[in-house]
């Protein structure tokens, strides 16, 4: 399941699914007007665009219909397969229509095969650049910040752990349980 967190300035209002933590932030928006919450994407480390606008209800039902509702059309819907545009030069088109199964079944198999090899550094390169996001985001005009992202990308833990000690605590251990899903 999907986790989010929202910080108002170095504060964090909220953490969990996001329709709890869009809840919180509306509560919080509501008592405070001026307040500016931002809502990240634990996995990703992307700011989630939330419309606060109504009453929490409102905000709740806007965030329901953004679900990907089930999709019709080419492609075997029941089985998850979407059709979508693949460009390639016409060698390639002539490779992959000379394969058994066609196209389709030629482009599965080489997806596939490159998730196994690729799939745990894809996996670490992703949660890295989650931190970098949310470090910029967050950490970005507090003091070490600079060599703390150095120490984060030396793997060097100890160091990471020092020049973030001295962050806002709720900064400090968001940007660290982020950090802590790359293998240091």
């Amino acid at each position: 399941m999907a986790t989010y967190t929202a910080f108002h300035h170095h504060t964090r209002i909220a953490a969990g699914s996001l329709i709890a933590v869009a809840e919180r932030c509306k509560a919080f928006l509501d008592a405070d007007p001026n307040g500016m919450p931002i809502v990240y994407d634990d996995a990703t480390g992307r700011p989630v665009d939330i419309d606060y606008r109504g009453s929490t209800h409102d905000v709740l039902a806007r965030l329901a219909a953004a679900e990907p509702a089930t999709r019709r059309g080419p492609g075997r819907p029941k089985l998850g397969v979407v059709a979508r545009e693949v460009t390639l030069l016409p060698r390639h088109w002539d490779w992959l229509a000379a394969q058994p199964g066609g196209a389709s079944v030629a482009l599965r198999k080489l997806v596939e095969a490159a998730r196994r090899e690729t799939g745990a550094a894809d996996e670490v390169r992703q949660a890295s650049e989650a931190v970098d996001r949310v470090m910029l985001a967050l950490a970005g005009d507090l003091p070490g910040y600079e060599e703390a992202s150095r120490a984060f990308h030396r793997g060097e833990v100890g160091r990471f752990d020092e020049l973030t000690e001295a962050w806002p605590v709720d900064v400090r251990d968001y940007v660290r349980s982020v950090a802590a899903r790359v293998a240091l």
